[in-house]
């Protein structure tokens, strides 16, 4: 009957099974006002940018074209109903 090898005991290398504190949370793992200051410019950085991506494209122009047309057709049917009721 041929030998099975028998699992051994692997000493853990050091910082194995260890994790680091992610440094955008203090030790109680509450964020950090940095963290969240970083994280809202960044969005807000990237809706900016999409925006001006969305209005230089054809399509972006197009859609603004569209709403405009829209609010125009919007604001005279509000104002042909104040004139029907005497306002």
């Amino acid at each position: 009957m041929p030998e099975t090898a028998q699992p051994t005991s692997v000493p853990p290398s050091p910082g194995f099974g260890t994790t680091l504190p992610d440094p955008g949370y203090d030790e109680s793992g509450v964020p950090t006002f940095d963290f969240v200051r970083d994280k809202i410019e960044h969005r807000i950085a990237t809706a900016i940018g999409s925006e001006e991506l969305a209005e230089a494209s054809p399509e972006g122009q197009q859609v603004d074209e569209m709403m405009r047309k829209r609010d125009e057709a919007a604001k005279k049917k509000l104002d042909e109903i104040r004139k029907s009721m005497g306002q």
